[in-house]
């Protein structure tokens, strides 16, 4: 079977390509390296059943000929990150968006199957928790660059159900909850990586507010045997499935956890929400997911536990 993984070359695409490999699949990556790397696939460059493409899901005629060359297509392509949607949020609605849609369009013309990586920010600021898929999404405003990560994802999640009525797209949808493990950089404003940039470097960490949100964090290994899982079950066609970690955890004790693995010497510092604003942010008291549909449909659970997360991530870290 011939699969193509957009957004190989990232962080969770390359973890995905090698699993995808090891099961003797032939597997085609799509990435243009603005946030994936050479680097995390250069175990498997060589490989004889796997293909490098240089290039962007915007290029829709691109697309079109991978989609049509592959028998199914796994969407782990986005502009992801606080900081890059902060920094660039029209580029970031333009991959997310149009991107999204060039390759959910040719999976639905090809008659091929999809698998759509989609996110945790769909639910935004919901205080219900734990989160499940039918929880509603309570989204700030529109004016802060914040959103635009998750409104572009919500707008690629309908288009994919809307396909998958009208057309019968076979099409499943993972809702990934703070993914974490080694090969993720610090560049793009994910909280454990940062952190451990930080803290390696003496420098201080800084929470939001008082540091009292909480999260839940999924090693990526973990994340990527549930979306495998599903890919197994071929249960749930047209739906949404959280994959996510076990763990809750504050980020004032997240901080202090990493300030002591790495025997920093690091403080740790505030951010006010006002300052956060100004630059178009805005944080979330709470997100924590509820797996129990995809353990029921699959048989799947996270194993990893946080400790393990941040001692696999610190190994990678004091190499970089």
């Amino acid at each position: 079977m011939k699969i193509l993984v957009t957004g190989g070359a990232g962080f969770i695409g390359s973890y995905l390509c090698e699993s995808l490999l090891a099961r003797g699949y032939e597997v085609t990556s799509l990435d243009d390296l603005s946030t994936g790397s050479l680097k995390n696939i250069s175990t498997i460059s060589n490989h004889p059943s796997f293909i490098s493409v240089l290039g962007s899901i915007v290029d829709k005629n691109l697309v079109r000929s991978l989609v049509e060359a592959s028998d199914a297509c796994f969407h782990m392509a986005a502009a992801v990150g606080v900081k890059k949607i902060l920094d660039d949020p029209i580029g970031s609605l333009e991959t997310n968006l149009d991107g999204s849609k060039n390759v959910i369009e040719a999976s639905a013309f090809y008659r091929k199957r999809l698998m759509l990586a989609s996110t945790s920010e769909i639910y935004g600021k919901n205080p219900i928790q734990p989160l499940t898929e039918e929880s509603d999404r309570v989204i700030g405003s529109p004016l802060l660059s914040r959103w635009t990560y998750s409104e572009a994802k919500a707008i690629d999640e309908a288009l994919a159900r809307a396909y998958f009525e009208r057309d019968n797209l076979p099409v499943q949808i993972v809702r990934l909850f703070n993914t974490v493990g080694p090969r993720q950089s610090p560049g793009y404003g994910m909280v454990i990586p940062k952190f451990f940039e930080a803290a390696i470097k003496n420098q201080n960490l800084f929470v939001h507010g008082d540091g009292s949100q909480r999260r839940v964090f999924c090693h990526v290994q973990d994340a990527v045997k549930g979306i495998l899982s599903l890919w197994d079950s071929e249960e749930g066609m047209g739906e949404a499935f959280n994959v996510g970690g076990i763990e809750e955890t504050s980020i004032r004790s997240l901080a202090s956890k990493i300030i002591s693995i790495t025997s920093s010497k690091s403080e740790i510092a505030c951010i006010s929400y006002e300052e956060l604003k100004k630059i178009g942010f805005e944080d979330m008291e709470r997100r924590i997911p509820n797996t129990s549909k995809l353990q029921k449909s699959t048989g799947w659970k996270p194993t990893k536990t946080l400790s393990e997360i941040l001692s696999d991530y610190f190994e990678f870290a004091r190499t970089e």
